[in-house]
């Protein structure tokens, strides 16, 4: 038996159509699926921001922040007194503010200046934005949060005696300090006196 017998011969496989068709009649159907048009994409779609992840609920999963909590501090007034004063004159009340620790304070803080009776605050104070209030003998200043351990705040109050006043010495002023970091209120009030003395010849 030769090679070239068609039973040993190697048969070249028969071509296969690019497209599998069917034909119906006078219309030809491709089996094939149609392809997408250019540039579809067949990646699915992306969630838009701020879109809810479960259906019927647009509520945000993301914890609240918390608030901020108030530092281990130890707020104290310091007992000052205003410098002498003659009847009509002026002086100067200083609310002295120190901070024990051992934290910063992380709060504000407010100082209260009472002054006695025949004395009134006098602008400009510091800071400068202390308000007079009630019966008008009360100041109210407000610091900032950021005092350091060992550091201290000064609220300064000028005011005028009353011309009236006899000599000698006036109480009943005091100073408070209040503020939502202060963990010891027990040293939280001084009171002071200003002493009012004779007005010097010439003067």
């Amino acid at each position: 038996m030769s090679a070239t017998d068609p039973s040993w011969a190697l048969r070249r496989p028969e071509p296969r159509p690019a497209l599998e068709v069917v034909t119906t009649g006078a219309s030809t159907v491709s089996t094939l699926p149609v392809p997408a048009a250019p540039g579809a994409s067949t990646l699915p779609a992306l969630a838009k921001p701020g879109a809810a992840t479960d259906a019927g609920s647009e509520a945000s999963t993301l914890p609240a922040p918390a608030a901020a909590r108030p530092s281990a501090s130890d707020l104290e007034v310091v007992r000052t007194a205003p410098d002498p004063a003659t009847p009509g004159g002026t002086t100067t009340v200083r609310a002295f503010v120190g901070n024990g620790g051992p934290d910063t304070t992380a709060s504000p803080f407010t100082v209260v200046v009472t002054l006695p009776e025949g004395v009134s605050p006098e602008g400009p104070y510091f800071p400068s934005d202390c308000q007079v209030l009630g019966h008008g003998r009360t100041v109210r200043c407000v610091f900032g949060p950021g005092l350091r351990e060992g550091r201290s705040a000064t609220a300064l109050v000028p005011v005028r005696l009353d011309p009236q006043l006899p000599v000698g010495r006036l109480s009943g002023g005091s100073v408070v300090v209040r503020g939502a970091d202060d963990r010891n209120e027990g040293n939280n009030r001084q009171p002071f006196d200003i002493a009012v003395v004779e007005t010097t010849a010439g003067s």
